[in-house]
């Protein structure tokens, strides 16, 4: 029946409109096709319950050396990418180069999950994606479908429990899933799935989408994740695999991003920037649309769509900070984007000066893009070491601002009796922005002239980003010229949010400022962000809690009362 029903829907509703060169349009009426692709074959198990063999491995040291945790970033940090890919007999290989290129989403965690002959084989592990795998850890994975992740979260015991791909085993079967955002709604989800009886073992929202997929009735899979999502709030996009489908999802309003690409052999690829794509040799294809759940396996590419939304909401970190400059996310260069943001960056907030420089390696194309404008020479005052970990054995003897001369260091033939304008793509917290001034001046710099290519931020993030309580955020609580101050610059320049919104044209309203402007697109609901919480994927915590009402103000669509759903799931 469930196959009569799918058929049905296919006649009933059509095609999505074809990709434009830049923005993608969201879904805006629920729709379900099967693509004129050439099909793709694997061998199936005949088994429908597959073994799942897991391999956990840590790569922490000894437990009791002293150290210090020397991340003075201060950025707001992306929390994950994630990588799928079907129809390649090297697919676990190529996931490990992929995750690779998506390194700098994050640094803490990393797992492939492959399919071989209906056997699902995780291998997760704690430390670089070069750190977790090798030769012979990616000759136990076999098979021509896999999925990848890497992952940043905060230190902890738990930490390494929380490394995704997640798999498990359910009647019909086994699913992996790797998760890119954050669900608003998690706490809310957990309990009532608690209340029935589910038992989670990590501290992570994505495991709540194993327990709504195990539980739903639907028919058949991809149905599930389709009635799974429809529970979820927030951002996420999403790559599952079972024993013979990889299927990729995108929440409605495009929070975070997810691409499509293919090999030459035919072989689908997913990832979250399209610099994944380049490393493989795989041929960017379009994204994955708002709401949309594409669907892989050896009858082709499907693809539904799950909740229409008349407005994507993407979020501009991707262009400000979080994307290499060589991806195209959302269908724009991300380069082109940073160097726009320098050039408006000159005009609008010009100082006589003698050199710019940047604070590498994120505010070098915005640097680049000032320098041009403003007809000042672009040098390296800073060179940053990419040698360095997260923790550090520090002297007896205190070194004062130790993080920041570890990773940065001044060259004080650029800087010296100089006025310099160094670059940054954003301000936090200000404390790794005081550090940088006052390491700049003691080199020598006469002046010094901070320029941020991006507004300030004065609200937390909810949908996948790291980001402090709005009571650390220093914007939120300082003017500009406090914050000048503050860091100890001779000036200081943000981003102007109507110039902002001006460069990305058509498509500003597409974007989510909620960073900026605390205008949140789905409310966060249950525990917000509160002075000293920490995040570790969807669970945040506290010592004084910090409870809100359960609010669905500005949430999706409410799928249930679409006729497609009823005329799929009651045939």
């Amino acid at each position: 029946m469930a196959a009569t029903a799918a058929s049905a829907a296919t006649r009933s509703y059509s095609a999505f409109p074809t990709p434009s060169p830049t923005r993608l349009s969201p879904c805006s009426t629920p729709l379900f096709l099967k693509t004129n692709q050439k099909p793709l074959h694997i061998t199936h198990s005949k088994n429908p319950i597959a073994d799942v063999i897991s391999t956990h491995k840590s790569s922490t040291g000894s437990e009791n050396v002293p150290f210090l945790d020397a991340d003075d970033d201060d950025k707001p940090r992306e929390e994950c990418g994630v990588v799928g890919i079907y129809g390649d007999p090297e697919a676990s290989r190529l996931s490990y180069l992929a995750l690779h290129a998506l390194q700098h989403r994050g640094q803490e965690g990393a797992g492939i999950v492959a399919v071989n002959n209906g056997v699902l084989q995780s291998l997760t592990g704690v430390g670089l994606v070069s750190e977790v795998f090798n030769q012979s850890k990616l000759d136990k994975l076999p098979g021509d479908m896999a999925i990848g992740h890497v992952r940043y979260s905060t230190a902890g015991s738990s930490m390494l429990k929380n490394v995704q791909p997640f798999v498990a085993g359910y009647r019909y079967g086994s699913v992996g899933v790797a998760h890119n955002g954050n669900l608003v709604n998690y706490q809310s989800l957990r309990a009532q799935l608690e209340e029935h009886g589910s038992i989670f073992n990590t501290s992570s929202d994505t495991e709540a989408v194993l327990h709504l997929i195990a539980t739903s009735k639907a028919r058949p899979f991809f149905l599930r994740i389709v009635d799974a999502c429809e529970k979820l709030e927030g951002a996420y996009s999403m790559v599952f695999v079972t024993e013979d489908k990889l299927v990729a999802v995108r929440d409605p309003y495009g929070f975070r991003p997810l691409v499509m690409g293919r090999r030459s052999n035919g072989a689908v690829v997913f990832a979250s920037e399209t610099c994944a794509l380049d490393l493989i040799d795989a041929t960017y294809e379009r994204e994955v649309f708002p709401g949309e759940v594409v669907v892989v396996d050896k009858d082709g590419v499907q693809s539904l769509c799950l909740m229409p939304h008349p407005q994507p909401k993407s979020c501009i970190f991707e262009h400000i900070y979080f994307a290499l400059p060589n991806s195209f996310v959302f269908g724009r260069s991300v380069y082109e984007s940073r160097r726009a943001f320098g050039e408006i960056l000159a005009t609008e907030a010009p100082v006589d000066c003698d050199v710019v420089i940047a604070v590498p390696d994120s505010g070098v194309v915005a640097a680049l893009g000032y320098a041009e404008k403003a007809g000042v020479p672009f040098q390296q005052g800073l060179i940053r070491s990419h040698y360095v970990g997260r923790t550090f054995i520090e002297p007896s003897q205190k070194i004062r601002d130790f993080g920041v001369k570890l990773k940065l260091s001044p060259v004080r033939a650029v800087l010296e009796g100089k006025r310099v304008v160094v670059v940054d793509d954003s301000i936090v917290r200000g404390t790794t922005s005081s550090k940088i001034v006052r390491l700049l001046k003691e080199s020598g710099a006469k002046e010094v002239h901070m320029r941020i290519a991006s507004p300030p931020i004065i609200a937390s993030c909810y949908y996948g980003v790291d980001t402090p309580s709005s009571e650390e955020l220093i914007s939120n609580r300082m003017d500009v010229e406090e914050i000048r101050q503050f860091i100890g610059s001779d000036s200081l320049a943000f981003l102007p949010m109507e110039k902002l919104q001006k460069q990305m044209g058509g498509d500003a309203p597409s974007y989510c400022y909620a960073c900026f402007s605390g205008n949140y697109p789905v409310q966060p609901t249950g525990k917000v962000k509160r002075v000293g919480d920490f995040v570790e994927d969807g669970l945040s915590g506290s010592v004084n809690g910090g409870w809100l009402k359960e609010s669905r103000t500005a949430a999706g669509v409410d799928v249930s009362k679409l006729e497609w759903k009823k005329e799929i799931f009651n045939s």
